[in-house]
């Protein structure tokens, strides 16, 4: 018997229930736990806030999440799938010439693989450091950097982050 000739059984569920459970599916549908970084400077700080409203609503097909605690220096999309946090001060392997790093948008990031899988990719040559962390489902390219290179790229100058 061919597939489409099958009756299609449903099991019997509450409207109320089937939404719920579908808003659980829902990318972007909870908050996602991020730990601001250390409180950066003032200056850095004004970097990130101005960041923080331009980031995109969507990033790889992610609804933007909100996070807890809620603050300007940190967001999420897809619940923590990928998370941001801005005004990070500057990391170790940033001075190391053989890490890897790619250019996206005119924005250099540090391109570093994590041990679950996913990616850490670290803004550089910009006056606040801001880290992307994917998970490993989403970390498949770095073509998830496009709208956040381009909010970057309006609202952190370039430079060198003396924080």
């Amino acid at each position: 018997m061919s597939l489409h000739r099958r009756p299609l059984r449903l099991l019997a569920m509450p409207t109320a229930m089937a939404v719920a459970a579908l808003a659980g599916c829902t990318p972007g549908g909870s908050e996602a736990r991020v730990d601001p970084p250390p409180t950066p400077p003032a200056d850095i700080a004004g970097l990130c806030a101005a960041l923080h409203e331009e980031l995109p609503e969507t990033v790889a097909g992610l609804a933007r999440t909100r996070t807890e605690p809620e603050s300007a220096l940190t967001a999420a999309w897809g619940g923590s799938a990928i998370v941001l946090r801005c005004g990070i001060p500057k990391p170790p392997k940033m001075a190391d010439p053989k890490q890897e790093g790619v250019h996206v948008n005119d924005v250099a990031w540090l391109l570093e693989k994590r041990g679950d899988g996913g990616f850490r990719f670290t803004t550089g040559m910009r006056e606040a450091y801001t880290e992307v962390l994917v998970d490993k489902e989403h970390a498949t390219d770095a073509g998830m950097l496009v709208g956040l290179s381009a909010a970057i790229a309006k609202t952190v100058p370039e430079g060198i982050s003396s924080y």
